[in-house]
């Protein structure tokens, strides 16, 4: 008897199978002794549409809104359904004993998993494998553990929650919208509030009126100090400051104060994956999605660290014993920084990160025992990598140590000071390359009380105060987290979806809203852009994972919440103008044309939701880069053909003619005709390909 081990993509069967001894390759699986290991191209099965309970509902009509399905059905993904057949085939293997769930460790591979197996109607044991990284220690160990299935039932029902409670909101808010203004308008529970955030901020910006104020520096002996009063050092008088400058010009500073602090700064716990994005963004610029994509190869294909969709930046107390390999392996990177480190046999100072309690399903991003080979990795890879590698070595080292020295100094009754900061121990900032504290060497610490020193160049300036600024990516990640807002896995989509949807535009790493993101913020229900609802469904989310939730409560809640919702919309007597509407009319049905950008340049499509007519308004671009500014390349098809062109650089390329393939049928009547003509010639595809070519001749 065999066990059926379902994982979640064809590259994480692959490295199952080769670990599990499973070498005989099949179209839809590998096969061993023991195991039979198959695998999902992401979801094979989804919630059912509309149109699949009613194909009335095919067309969007307002009127035909809420669409709230007594029991939500499932079916297979038309384009992966040769994979889900080939699954449900093997299912039914008289040898098959039990089925081992091996989808990612969390509730979205959870519900991949638990989806097919409803679908086929499993009826056989279910067992998990519940890893954390893809090594094949990591492998091997989980195969010698698995789980009960039933042990991650509350997770399933968490997620079948999830997907639920989006398909309502989400597809009824959304057809509400769009069919009541005819335009696509896109709304959901977790996207609308976190464009609500990104607008509010877009009217305390422009709500903002700038105030001038005034600063003093003066030079005191060799050192420079500022006006300070009750911690402000901002004037917004200017008559307060010409008084202040005439009593400070020319006379004589006294200490009155020195303040010595000795201060300690713990070593930050490792990287979660909000965490990291953030931190991402701000170094390298890099956008949430591209730093979950990079993330992601770094765990699946190059297994150097683990699980990454964690919101832990703590470890369990069993992985201390791992500390010392995990070093080891990453030396080849990190000679000089773990040198010390394995002398001291992996020890780590920070032992706080070491607590089960605050690991949820998963403990935080850290470097694997898998060996580290640097030259593998692309640039950005390394930049990734370097930052998690950094973050977990800063465990090993002490605590930063530093002294402040404030300096307080009397001008005829004006208080003027100085700072410093002298490092002590610079610890665990060895190896961050980064300190928090500007140093500067101003040496206060050889001042005494009563001290007193000539002023002399006041330095007067004027300034503005500045308005908030926009969020950048980090910042709405950060917003995000603090409202519960999506889980770390969907974060980086729902940023996507925004900009995707046009409600948002991504301009020099900063979000600013469209016009229609504006309008459609109008028009949308108070409630939905509201963070704390949304934060409230995650918590009983939370909560049913945790199987201290009611499923069957929080999605009654939810239906009558959707009604709730349409019910307002469909009364609204708000109004909506497509705010890319051109003077262009449609050739089809005579409606006016709305100018959208795309991925592939501007396009025109009409504003008749029921006529599909669409045309490209600015020429084509292809995936091909410009040699010289790597920006893609415009194709165009003329007398020689088809071609690119950078305009901006006058580059011009020809496209390569694409040999045509031979087809499956193609392929099948040269075997047939040659094989039989002549049985001595070979029987590869090349071989027959030849002949046929001699004939032709």
């Amino acid at each position: 008897m065999k066990s059926l081990v379902l994982a979640e993509k064809p590259s994480v069967a692959r490295e199952i199978a080769r670990v599990l001894g499973c070498k005989q390759q099949h179209k839809h699986y590998f096969e061993g002794n023991k195991y039979i290991v198959t695998w999902a191209l992401g979801h094979l099965i989804e919630l059912k549409m509309p149109e699949h309970y009613d194909t009335k509902y095919k067309t969007w009509r307002l009127e035909d809104l809420p669409i709230i399905p007594d029991k939500m059905g499932l079916k297979v993904i038309k384009q992966t359904s040769h994979q889900f057949r080939g699954i449900e085939n093997l299912a039914k293997r008289p040898d098959i004993k039990d089925c081992i769930i091996a989808t990612d460790a969390g509730r979205e591979g959870e519900l991949v998993a638990r989806w097919i197996l409803k679908k086929i109607h499993w009826k056989k044991p279910i067992l998990r494998l519940w890893i954390s990284s893809q090594t094949d220690k990591a492998i091997r160990d989980g195969f010698n553990h698995l789980k009960p299935g039933k042990q991650f039932d509350a997770l399933y029902e968490s997620a079948v929650c999830r997907a639920e409670a989006d398909w309502l909101i989400g597809l009824n808010v959304t057809r509400a919208l769009t069919t009541k203004y005819n335009d696509p308008l896109s709304a959901g529970r977790v996207q609308t509030p976190t464009l609500a955030m990104i607008i509010d901020r877009e009217k305390e910006i422009q709500k903002f009126v700038p105030k001038e104020y005034w600063t003093i520096k003066a030079q005191i002996g060799s050192l420079f100090a500022s006006w300070e009063r009750n911690g402000e050092k901002r004037i917004f008088s200017k008559e307060t400051a010409e008084k202040i400058h005439k009593k400070l010009e020319g006379n004589i500073a006294v200490v009155v104060s020195i303040d010595r602090k000795k201060k300690s700064e713990q070593q930050p716990l490792p990287y979660d994956l909000t965490e990291l994005q953030r931190d991402a963004n701000k170094r390298f610029g890099f956008s949430a999605k591209k730093t979950s994509s990079v993330l992601q190869r770094l765990y699946e294909q190059y297994k150097l660290v683990t699980y990454p969709r964690t919101d832990s930046r703590y470890l369990t107390t069993d992985m201390e014993a791992t500390m010392l390999d995990r070093l080891e392996a990453m030396s080849s990177g990190y000679k000089e920084e773990v040198r010390s480190l394995l002398a001291n046999k992996g020890r780590v100072i920070a032992k706080r990160v070491f607590n089960n309690e605050k690991v949820t399903d998963h403990h935080a991003i850290i470097p694997t025992e898998e060996r580290l080979n640097i030259s593998d990795l692309s640039a950005d890879e390394r930049k990734l990598y370097d930052l998690i590698a950094r973050r977990f070595l800063a465990l090993f080292y002490p605590s930063y140590q530093y002294e402040t020295i404030h300096a307080v100094f009397d001008v005829n009754g004006e208080i003027l000071s100085a700072r410093e900061t002298v490092v002590v121990d610079p610890g665990f900032k060895r190896v961050l390359g980064k300190s928090n504290d500007e140093l500067d060497n101003q040496q206060l610490g050889d001042l005494t009380i009563s001290q007193s020193f000539k002023v002399k160049n006041v330095e007067m300036k004027k300034k503005l105060t500045d308005p908030p600024l926009r969020y950048s990516e980090a910042d709405i990640l950060s917003q995000m987290e603090k409202f519960g807002l999506g889980t770390p896995a969907t974060r980086a989509d729902i940023i996507e979806r925004l900009v995707e949807t046009e409600v948002v535009e991504r301009q020099n790493g900063r979000f600013y809203p469209t016009k229609k993101g504006k309008q459609l913020i109008e028009l949308v229900n108070e409630e939905l852009k509201s963070p704390e609802l949304t934060a409230r469904w995650e918590k009983e989310l939370e909560a049913i994972a945790r199987g201290k939730g009611n499923p069957k409560t929080f999605l009654h809640n939810i239906r009558k919440q959707t009604e709730h919702l349409v019910s307002e919309i469909k009364k609204s007597d708000r109004s909506y103008r497509a705010h890319n509407l051109t003077g262009s009319k449609c050739p089809e049905c005579g409606s006016f044309l709305k100018e959208r950008t795309t991925k592939e340049g501007r396009i025109l499509v009409c504003s008749n939701m029921e006529c599909r007519f669409r045309k490209h308004k600015d020429p084509k671009l292809s995936k091909r880069r410009c040699p010289q500014c790597k920006k893609r390349m415009e194709i165009h098809e003329g007398k020689a053909g088809v071609y690119f062109q950078c305009r901006p650089c006058n580059v011009v390329e020809k496209a390569e003619e694409k040999k045509k393939a031979v087809t499956k049928r193609e392929e099948r009547q040269l075997i047939q005709k040659y094989s039989q003509k002549n049985e001595a010639f070979g029987i590869s595809l090349g071989d027959l390909l030849k002949q046929a070519l001699e004939d032709k001749e």
